[in-house]
């Protein structure tokens, strides 16, 4: 089972990622953009993926778009306490690749 240790550390794995607060939560961020949000006190992040991957990635248990605009924009909830941990980082690199600048893509 992943632990929101597990998700900080995947997310600042990434090339020029770092962590601030963001309201109420924790937020991983690449050239001053949102790529995952940590909620508190439920067990999910919030990834920034595109649409069309949000769409082919979601299983609606695991995996589901956020309700609303923000959710057609590609914003979409993991319940990552039973999501299988090898997924966690193919999953957090496509929401970092989604805003991340073109120069750290290469």
């Amino acid at each position: 089972m992943l632990s929101r240790e597990d998700i900080r550390h995947t997310a600042l794995a990434l090339p020029e990622a770092f962590e601030t607060p963001h309201f109420h939560m924790a937020s991983f961020r690449v050239n001053g953009k949102i790529f995952c949000t940590l909620h508190d006190p439920e067990p999910r992040i919030m990834l920034k993926l595109n649409p069309e991957d949000q769409h082919n990635l979601c299983d609606g248990e695991v995996i589901q778009p956020v309700p609303g605009a923000w959710g057609k924009r590609g914003a979409t909830f993991v319940y990552f306490e039973m999501l299988e941990s090898h997924r966690l980082p193919s999953l957090m690199r496509l929401a970092w690749a989604n805003v991340a600048p073109r120069r750290l893509l290469r």
